[in-house]
């Protein structure tokens, strides 16, 4: 037992609480331990034995303990709250999962716990966070899809607010941020379907309003201009349609005539849709047309024929993310908390 910890007394008998809502006293009265050693034990408090944090934390769990929001903010100004606000899109399967794998990992071990609030697409993109910042409803937020002029950005930097996003902006302050650099990730395609000797690129590309759409855009168009090889971006829908809806538009294009014979994927939803169309269309990948995509669930390992894919890891992006957001909480500079993720491109 460590020097830190009270002398036992007499220990209370096992078992759920006599009745409401389990409490700290709730805990000590069954452990023998002082309130404030179970509290240090919850925030897994380093000067206590691992025996001691350990045996608290399942007695804690068996009993259904959690703490008092309310309380815990009256009293310390903190909520132990990370609210991700996720945009509901459908482009890259296991976003969200990863996502929330991600910053789940790195929470572990620290008092923080995550809430997760969808932002419905037919409210402003300002609601959820004006609604965390209104009610103090968390210590932190993490949100994505940003635009170069982002308002929530702006927002939570006026009410210096500590937050980090998964993506970068361009003109509303500097922030702390997690973003993959798409314009190498689109660059890098386009050269790998040149080399290939494919004269016609397309890409099916998130609204210009997001930064990254911008970034994908201008490195489909520098690579084009580079190898010589035409290039154009599908109007008939973005990576917020449906992959149905992706996948009829791209037979619809293929039906016009002088039709490509390479497309960049951004996501693991629209490359999925687009052999689907190239298949239904009589096309055949590999002879007809290749296909480089992004990819964030390794499913192309298994999709034949086979297509070259460029991964980014969005649960590593979820760790830093939640890594770079507790080191914002404690005071740390936004300038020492932008990283950028390089593609990993396979030779």
């Amino acid at each position: 037992m460590s020097g830190l910890e009270p002398r036992e007394k007499p220990r209370a008998k096992r078992g759920a609480p006599r009745s409401g809502r389990p409490t700290l006293r709730t805990i000590a009265e069954m452990t023998g331990l002082a309130i404030t050693t179970i509290s240090r034990a919850l925030n897994n408090a380093p000067e206590l034995s691992a025996e001691t944090r350990e045996r608290v934390q399942k007695i804690a769990a068996e009993i259904g303990y959690v703490p008092d929001r309310t309380a815990l903010r009256l009293k310390t100004g903190r909520t132990h709250v990370i609210s991700l606000i996720l945009d509901p899109h459908s482009e890259i399967l296991n976003f969200s999962s990863s996502l929330v794998e991600g910053i789940t990992e790195a929470l572990r071990g620290t008092p923080y716990h995550l809430v997760v609030t969808p932002a419905a697409s037919s409210a402003s993109p300002l609601d959820p966070v004006q609604y965390v910042l209104r009610n103090r409803m968390a210590d932190g937020v993490i949100f994505s899809r940003t635009e170069p002029a982002d308002a929530r950005v702006s927002l939570l930097l006026e009410n210096d607010f500590p937050f980090v996003t998964h993506g970068r902006t361009e003109s509303v302050g500097t922030h702390p941020y997690v973003d993959y650099d798409n314009f190498t990730f689109a660059y890098e395609a386009v050269r790998r379907l040149a080399a290939k000797g494919r004269r016609h690129v397309s890409m099916i590309a998130p609204s210009p309003r997001f930064t990254f759409g911008r970034h994908l855009r201008d490195g489909v168009m520098q690579a084009a201009t580079q190898t010589g090889i035409s290039y154009e971006f599908e109007t008939r829908v973005t990576l917020d349609d449906t992959a149905e809806e992706i996948r009829r538009a791209t037979v619809a294009r293929i039906e016009q005539g002088n039709v490509p014979d390479a497309y960049v994927c951004p996501g693991d939803a629209v490359a999925l849709a687009v052999i689907a169309a190239l298949t239904d269309s009589g096309r055949t990948i590999g002879r007809d047309a290749d296909i480089v995509t992004k990819q964030m669930s390794g499913i192309f390992a298994l999709v034949r024929p086979q297509v070259d894919a460029i991964s980014e890891d969005i649960a590593l992006a979820g760790r830093q993310m939640g890594e770079l957001l507790l080191r914002r909480i404690r005071g740390e500079k936004a300038e020492a908390l932008q990283v950028v993720q390089m593609p990993d491109i396979p030779f």
